[in-house]
């Protein structure tokens, strides 16, 4: 009976020690592969904030000024005045989808005068 709990506490050792080195061989499998991820997220960052610099560099309105006088004749693009905005009652909305609104108690100065009292 004694040789029979040995041998079957060896293979229960035996067992145990195959299955934490499986384990053992997928735990640094998974640390490879979250440090090839990190790597990649770090890449991205990268490129993500060089895109980003670049983006802020190309919308300088120094640049926007400068291109749109070298093709106003090409776009026609002029600087935006008070009088080319509208108010909200002079946009024509569809009717069937047009919501019961409130009517606006308080309006906001946009530019510095209201259009009535530019009249």
């Amino acid at each position: 009976m004694r040789s029979m709990f040995y041998v079957l506490s060896a293979l229960a050792v035996m067992g145990l020690a195959f299955w934490a080195y499986q384990e053992n061989y997928r735990t640094q499998n998974a640390i490879r592969q979250a440090e090839r991820l990190q790597g990649d997220i770090g890449e991205l960052r990268q490129t993500l904030a060089i895109l980003r610099a670049e983006w802020a560099y190309l919308n300088r309105p120094e640049r926007l000024m400068d291109l749109a006088e070298i093709n106003f004749d090409r776009l026609g693009l002029l600087p935006l005045r008070p009088q080319q905005f509208g108010r909200v009652g002079q946009v024509a909305f569809p009717a069937a989808e047009l919501p019961d609104l409130p009517p606006i108690s308080d309006p906001v100065e946009v530019i510095g005068r209201f259009e009535e009292d530019a009249q």
